[in-house]
């Protein structure tokens, strides 16, 4: 099995990954939102659109 970020093969220690490196890199494109789950659900869709509205206001 190889490392989904770099494509080595994984050590058992941090499997699937190579490293922690590679392991901290995907943590952070979840919670960057690089990574997402496609939903058809209209309460996700509005609740994305108000957050990306909120997230792009000015400060008043």
């Amino acid at each position: 099995m190889t490392c989904p970020i770099c494509a080595r093969d994984t050590d058992v220690a941090y499997k699937p990954f190579c490293s922690k490196r590679c392991a901290d890199v995907d943590l952070a494109r979840w919670v960057n939102g690089s990574y997402a789950v496609p939903s058809d659900e209209l309460e996700d869709i509005d609740a994305a659109h108000d957050a990306l509205e909120q997230a792009t206001s000015k400060p008043h």
